[in-house]
């Protein structure tokens, strides 16, 4: 699951009107109430952590959040609820969008978003780290395993959408099982664009920032900075062989198993090469 499926898309006649999705809140109730038959513990808190996480941001920042006061307290509740099942400690110092103003008015956030951002940061980037952990160890697959001891990147978005893209690969069975899975190797993408595209060092001067979608220019760039010299020559070629294999999706047909199952792998493969080789890019 992700974050968006916590909510049902609004219906309109106009197609020029905005779509105001509205939050689930039959699901956000059942969630609070005990399991739900449709996906396990663990696969709700990894996506719901997330709504929580940025509807508090935006609500602390750009003050636009998709939910109500009401909303906020009920899916706090549902997440606090879900982690208790899991063994998961989680104590916020607020339960819903006021208590979360008080907080910040208390701490030194009244003329500082980006200290509202820290203090989110500095108590949901804990839980996304634990929850991930969870993840990877509930998600069996025949799809490709690092060589690492380590089942995770340690880029935690890159990892949940990974663990998402097994799910559904485990999963598939029809043709348009098989296509989701390829728009899932295009997220995992964009996600790794996300980390592994670091404007301070790989954004040359003079040139303007490609936007994350932009995933091959931005990936391309991490190769051409942290792989530079001759003797990286074949580890460049593979990387961009891996690169231009998980793009392809993008434009191809992923119909059956095997071109899913192909494009996946090399999804996988290059999260897992691209975090050693940015882990390993300051070391001479």
């Amino acid at each position: 699951m992700r974050d968006n499926d916590f909510f049902d898309e609004a219906k309109t006649a106009d197609v020029w009107a905005v779509r105001q999705d509205t939050l689930n809140t039959d699901l956000i109730e059942r969630i609070h109430a005990g399991p739900v038959e449709t996906a396990t513990d663990v696969e709700l808190a990894v996506p719901l952590a997330r709504l929580v996480h940025d509807e508090y941001r935006n609500r602390g920042t750009e003050n636009n959040p998709r939910i109500s006061v009401h909303e906020s307290r009920a899916v706090m509740a549902a997440l606090r609820a879900v982690l208790k099942r899991l063994g998961v400690d989680f104590k916020p110092p607020f339960s819903d969008f006021d208590g979360f103003y008080t907080y910040w008015k208390n701490n030194n956030g009244s003329n500082s978003w980006q200290a509202r951002r820290q203090m989110l940061s500095e108590l949901f980037d804990p839980l996304h780290e634990q929850l991930a952990d969870l993840e990877a160890g509930t998600v069996a697959s025949t799809l490709a395993e690092p060589v690492s001891s380590q089942p995770r990147t340690g880029w935690t978005r890159v990892d949940e959408e990974i663990t998402e893209l097994r799910r559904h690969f485990q999963n598939a069975r029809t043709e348009q099982d098989y296509r989701n899975v390829g728009n899932d190797c295009v997220i995992v993408l964009e996600r790794l664009s996300e980390a592994a595209y670091v404007r301070e060092r790989h954004l040359f001067d003079g040139e303007e920032e490609p936007a994350v979608a932009s995933t091959k220019n931005r990936l391309e760039r991490v190769i051409e900075v942290d792989l530079a010299g001759p003797q990286n020559v074949a580890l460049r070629k593979l990387v961009r062989a891996a690169i231009e294999q998980a793009q392809g999706v993008k434009h191809g047909a992923t119909i059956n198993r095997r071109y899913a199952g192909v494009a996946a792998d090399s999804a996988i493969l290059l999260a897992n090469m691209l975090r050693r080789i940015t882990e390993g890019s300051s070391t001479p």
